[in-house]
């Protein structure tokens, strides 16, 4: 057993996969894929921003989401949100969840049509972790 904060790629994607074995023997269902919408700078063609997640027994996950302030309140960021649920609803997803900060964009997701369903405190004093979810039905 060994203790790190540098899992290698290879160390994280054998966790998963062993995770999504055990899931597909349990269901008899292998629908786990990655979703992700991402903006590339038009200069450099670098990822500067977007969403990843993923879709694994109907249900859309939003693990990762970030737009570069210079890019915010143009409606952009409410568009790659659509686009993402969109897919997971091809992709036969239900429902969405994801957790955001109290001083990240709750805000913005209850815009959206997402709903709070826990918050756990977090550090600094004040803050939280806010959970959602959103019926893609």
């Amino acid at each position: 057993m060994i203790l790190t904060d540098s899992p290698t790629a290879a160390d994280l994607a054998a966790i998963s996969d062993a995770l999504d074995r055990f899931n597909v023997e349990a269901t008899g269902v292998g629908d786990r894929r990655p979703l992700a919408v991402l903006l590339h700078d038009p200069e450099t063609g670098d990822v500067v921003g977007g969403l990843s997640g993923r879709t694994s027994l109907g249900l859309f996950f939003v693990d990762l989401f970030f737009v570069p302030k210079a890019l915010r309140g143009n409606g952009l960021g409410a568009e790659i949100l659509r686009r993402a649920e969109d897919e997971a609803r091809a992709r036969g997803c239900r429902a969405a969840v994801l957790y955001t900060i109290s001083f990240q964009a709750p805000e913005f997701y209850r815009k959206q049509g997402w709903t709070v369903f826990g918050e756990v405190p977090c550090d600094p004093p004040g803050t939280s972790r806010v959970f959602m979810a959103k019926e893609l039905g």
